[in-house]
């Protein structure tokens, strides 16, 4: 019962906070439901994975996914995830832990600032996306006069290269890393804050599967009661976040979940002490 509670509290805070929301799946498994780090890590790829695909399909139907630098950035990540997987078993759980709690704190500090600078951006939410009204200015990948990305050299170059550092974070953590993939599109491209968050959980969903795919091969099992609860609350949560999302998404809701990192994260580093 608590594996689909807390599920549905990590698919809620990923549909409505825009980025950063399945952050909180780790820590829930590790202290709440008393899962191993490494376990913990393997279950929230799948979930996260999961839940994300759930929110591909409302995007693909509404056409706001860049599915060209998608599959750059996603083929990249999918790549690059093994190779953090790897890395994980190979560094001690504690720093695992240390690493990620630090990681939280920038998550939640990146979340803060962008609640006082872009208080509008923190409305857009990955359950509900809408193709936005003009696109962002860019510096490395522009569109074209017919509404077509420029895939060029450098355009390409650049999104390959976050595309690997994304996939080893994700496969390293167990995280979607929305939170970089987001900012990453956004300053890449010229695309604008809505089609970058829903391009964003295709790119999640493809690193993820990549992830569980060698978390399964490096022999790492998951409780089955603990992973369907899991997996079956990130859905729920997710249409929940959905359906909430119109009325509690923006900038308020940005900083409270900041503060909720920031209060697991200390915790996380006085639990390792």
């Amino acid at each position: 019962m608590l594996s689909l509670l807390f599920g549905t509290l990590v698919g809620a805070a990923l549909g409505l906070t825009g980025g950063g929301g399945s952050i909180f799946a780790v820590p829930l498994l590790i202290y709440g439901l008393g899962v191993a780090p490494r376990e913990a890590i393997g279950l929230s790829l799948v979930a996260v994975s999961l839940t994300a695909a759930s929110g591909v399909i409302q995007a693909a139907r509404r056409g706001v996914i860049e599915w060209r630098a998608g599959l750059i950035f996603a083929g990249a990540g999918m790549v690059a995830a093994p190779a953090g997987v790897w890395l994980g078993d190979r560094v001690a759980e504690p720093v695992t832990l240390a690493a990620f709690a630090c990681l939280m704190i920038g998550v939640a500090a990146r979340m803060l600032v962008r609640a006082s600078r872009a208080p509008d951006d923190s409305r857009v939410v990955r359950a509900r996306v809408s193709a936005e009204a003009g696109r962002d200015s860019g510096t490395v990948c522009r569109y074209a006069t017919d509404g077509r990305l420029r895939l060029n050299a450098p355009c390409s170059a650049a999104l390959l290269a976050v595309g690997l550092l994304v996939g080893v974070g994700a496969g390293f953590f167990g995280v979607g890393g929305g939170f970089l993939i987001v900012p990453a599109l956004v300053w890449v491209t010229e695309m604008g804050i809505h089609r970058a968050v829903a391009t964003s959980l295709f790119v999640i969903a493809a690193i993820g599967l990549s992830g569980v795919a060698s978390t399964l091969a490096a022999g790492r099992v998951f409780d089955p009661g603990i992973a369907v609860g899991f997996i079956a609350g990130g859905l729920i949560g997710m249409t929940l976040g959905r359906l909430a999302a119109g009325h509690l998404a923006g900038h308020q809701l940005q900083r409270v979940f900041a503060v909720a990192m920031l209060v697991i994260a200390v915790f996380m580093l006085y639990r390792l002490m």
